[in-house]
């Protein structure tokens, strides 16, 4: 079975996941999907959507393999609609999986290439980004204090070990805690690299770097120093004529 090339955009809640998400998904060659986006369009008069609903509404968690049918079915709605193209673009996923039991569900869907995990080193000042974040958009509940250490704590609990199920060489570190472009720029650092090593120039069609060698070097007769110079065309030498002697004059008389 296919399994789409992927980025992982790892991090604790608030730390700019689905930011740089939204960000790189306006870049050619990216696709990006959050779970939450998932969720909200999810059909609820589907089969699948009223099991949602039913977990949902209840203020329970939706078990583990609902949850990746749920994804793998919205990620084949996207390919269909030429929305998400697997041969042209790398995925981009932020909110799932959420524990190591989805990242191994998802084994079968996606070939994780890099995770990159946005870094939070000072806690307490991400948990009042949190509430400044969910006054500004009047999400009164989201903005309490022991609602946001909740989060965190199942964040701590169920998805930080996600972080150990995956080989560290494909784990990339970024700085969460400034700007929003100061930490896409480092997150382009990470990601362009891969999407470059896996997948042609999404403008042109070409291989990235490639250019068509001149004729000289396809025969082999290419050499590494630069052409010389077309030299100037020679002149004739100057050929000296002998100065014409001065006739002698006759002497003076005295």
């Amino acid at each position: 079975m296919h399994r789409y090339q992927t980025v992982l955009l790892f991090g604790a809640p608030g730390a700019g996941k689905g930011t740089q998400g939204k960000i790189l998904n306006q870049v050619p060659g990216f696709y990006h999907l959050s779970c939450g986006e998932v969720f909200r369009t999810m059909d609820v008069h589907s089969d699948l959507g009223r099991t949602f609903y039913e977990f949902s509404s209840r203020g329970e968690l939706v078990p583990d393999e609902i949850t990746v049918k749920m994804w793998s079915q919205n990620i084949h709605a996207q390919t269909i609609l030429s929305l998400y193209k697997p041969n042209q673009d790398l995925l981009v996923l932020d909110g799932i999986p959420r524990n190591v039991h989805q990242a191994k569900l998802m084994e079968k869907h996606i070939s994780v290439l890099l995770v990159v995990h946005l870094v939070c080193p000072d806690k307490e000042e991400m948990i009042k980004r949190l509430r400044r974040r969910a006054l500004k958009e009047n999400r009164a509940d989201d903005a309490r204090e022991d609602v946001i250490r909740k989060r965190w704590s199942i964040y701590e609990q169920e998805t930080y070990p996600v972080l150990n199920y995956y080989k560290k060489g494909i784990i990339r570190e970024v700085e969460a805690m400034g700007s929003p472009a100061r930490v896409l720029q480092h997150v382009l650092e990470a990601v362009v690299p891969v999407q470059e090593t896996h997948f042609n120039n999404p403008v042109t069609g070409e291989p990235v770097g490639s250019t068509e060698a001149p004729a000289s070097a396809r025969n082999g007769s290419a050499s590494s120093q630069p052409p010389a110079p077309p030299k100037a065309p020679s002149k004739a030498p100057l050929k000296l004529q002998p100065k014409p002697k001065r006739p002698a004059s006759a002497p003076r008389g005295k």
